[in-house]
């Protein structure tokens, strides 16, 4: 019998890690499921936005033939401006926002000595569509109706029982006077005294 519980520490000894590595294995996507708290709360997430905005009117008024200087003056310093490929510039965008894909637009300027030969571009918004999407706020919904029409008044009225009203005082059981007024209201003090 004094083998027993050796055998049995033995195990405990092998199992207490293997369990404890199984739930290492489970908890790998519990960090992800316990930031969205069941999907119903999300933390916030701050909008990336990185590099040149470059649009759609600033690539149209490249023309062939401009310095280095004007096409900065333009569109800004390059992104990249890589010592092996002195002849090319690149303007990278990429904007991250939280529950949408993310954005990236890259322009690039070839130059023939010092003069500019083309211009390489993804499809680009013009300032007018990049700003517009930079606005988060949820547009507003039509307002509500805050009158009913004729038909809706009748519809309703149709659809509405009657109310009940007492039963009819005979003339002569009603007095001459006016009802005393009612008593007015106590309610309780604020604070005790």
């Amino acid at each position: 019998m004094p083998s027993t519980p050796r055998r049995l520490v033995r195990r405990a000894v092998w199992l207490a890690p293997l369990l404890a590595l199984a739930g290492c294995s489970a908890l790998d996507g519990a960090a992800s499921r316990l930031s969205t708290i069941g999907g119903l709360v999300t933390p916030y997430r701050m909008d990336i936005l990185q590099g040149n905005v470059v649009v759609r009117e600033q690539v149209q008024a490249l023309q062939p033939g401009m310095t280095r200087e004007q096409v900065q003056a333009i569109l800004g310093t390059p992104l990249v401006a890589s010592v092996f490929h002195a002849n090319r510039w690149d303007y990278v965008f990429t904007f991250q926002r939280q529950g949408q894909a993310p954005q990236r637009r890259v322009v690039s300027v070839f130059f023939q000595g010092d003069r500019l030969e083309r211009v390489q571009a993804d499809e680009l918004p013009t300032e007018e569509e990049f700003v517009s999407s930079l606005d988060v706020r949820r547009k507003a919904a039509q307002p509500p109706v805050l009158e009913a029409t004729e038909e809706q008044l009748k519809a309703f009225e149709a659809k509405a029982p009657a109310p009940r009203t007492a039963s009819p005082v005979p003339a002569a059981a009603e007095p001459a006077a006016s009802p005393a007024p009612a008593a007015a209201p106590s309610y309780p003090p604020l604070e005790p005294r």
